[in-house]
């Protein structure tokens, strides 16, 4: 028997969802206690998953008040000379982020909906802050003596609803009935696409028709890394960068090389890479950028080995190492400790040998 599909309409705060993220930092229900469960309602699978998306909405705006609260960061409006009727998005930056002479760490997080300071959004709802979030990177880093860059390389349009269409009348040059069956035949074939979809529902939830407004030189991922670089990352004032990239990051800093190879040869002291989704094949890079990145990168990729194990990459670009884990999602949080191992390794060791600090850490 075919039931009502509910409405899709949540709740818009953690509190109005009865959940509550406790001193560990997981969320937990607030009466039950309970992990959060995904089947709200049996045979609902399209309304528990918006109901999910709903969810991840409230705590994407829950990790930016720990990135401004708790680790005092603040925004950057991208594009940096935005006027006031166009889509923008934004970075976050450490009080010293621009001026701290010294060191800068700078954060990339991988594709998907995540946003700034996020790594998995599964993981913050499902395990727990520390392992879904960048704030443990963001406050070692800081402790550390780091000012720190965060990126949001996926917030990369202004999702608008469309306006009604109204109806054309006829034309002139048309007979008057040939609208009406084109409409006709168009009603069919969308009817017939959506029928099997809805059949088990007797009144199914029409979803909001939305257009995309990119979000000008911050389109896609690689565009954003790109254009944070050349207005942030290589004004600051520090000495000594280090980038962390994990998974599609990982290719979009690839990208960076391949646009501003030199400037980020003079800059970058090393690169952490977590399973990264780069290929230096298919993004066609150079010699040099391969060689440069043998001695300046290490990639901690999901693999049942113990952490830190040697590992054979399959390309000639960087040294790979086990992350201690078989979850793509968990790679940074498991090599947490042994990437800031590496990166103060870096900083011992001179520049013409950096490549024997990975080789030892290794």
């Amino acid at each position: 028997m075919k039931k009502d599909e509910p409405p899709f309409t949540f709740p818009k705060t953690l509190e109005e969802f009865e959940y509550a993220f406790n001193e560990y930092g997981q969320l937990r229900h607030i009466k039950t206690g309970e992990l959060f469960v995904f089947n709200a309602r049996e045979d609902l699978h399209r309304w528990n998953q918006k109901r999910y998306e709903a969810l991840g909405e409230i705590i994407t705006q829950y990790v930016y008040e720990l990135l401004e609260k708790k680790c005092n960061m603040t925004k950057a409006i991208l594009p940096v000379d935005a006027t006031e009727d166009e889509p923008t998005s934004f970075i976050y930056l450490s009080p010293d982020a621009m001026s701290n002479p010294s060191k800068l760490l700078v954060l990339i997080q991988g594709s998907g909906v995540v946003r700034a300071g996020q790594w998995a959004r599964r993981l913050i709802i499902n395990q727990d802050l520390d392992s879904g979030t960048q704030i443990p990177f963001i406050t070692r880093a800081m402790e550390e003596g780091y000012g720190v860059m965060v990126l949001n390389p996926n917030e990369n349009y202004l999702e608008v609803e469309k306006p009604a269409m109204s109806s054309p009348l006829p034309s002139a040059t048309e007979p008057s009935d040939e609208p009406a069956e084109k409409r006709e035949r168009k009603d069919d074939k969308e009817g017939k696409k959506k029928r099997e979809f809805y059949e088990k529902y007797r009144n199914p939830q029409k979803e909001t028709e939305t257009e995309q407004i990119p979000i000008r030189e911050n389109g896609s991922s690689e565009e954003h890394v790109l254009y944070v670089w050349d207005h942030f990352v290589s004004k600051a004032a520090a000495k000594n960068i280090f980038i962390m990239a994990h998974s599609y990051g990982g290719l979009s800093f690839v990208e960076l090389m391949n646009q501003r190879e030199m400037q980020v040869k003079n800059r970058v002291c090393a690169v952490a890479l977590t399973d990264s989704a780069h290929n230096i094949w298919l993004q066609e890079t150079s010699k040099s950028t391969q060689d440069w990145m043998q001695q300046h990168c290490c990639n901690w990729v999901s693999s049942p080995e113990p952490l830190d194990t040697p590992l054979d990459p399959m390309l000639p670009d960087c040294p790979q190492v086990s992350a201690g884990t078989e979850r793509h999602e968990l790679t940074s949080w498991v090599s947490f400790n042994t990437i800031f191992r590496f990166f103060s390794e870096v900083l011992e060791c001179p520049s013409s040998s950096h490549h024997k600090c990975l080789n030892t850490h290794s």
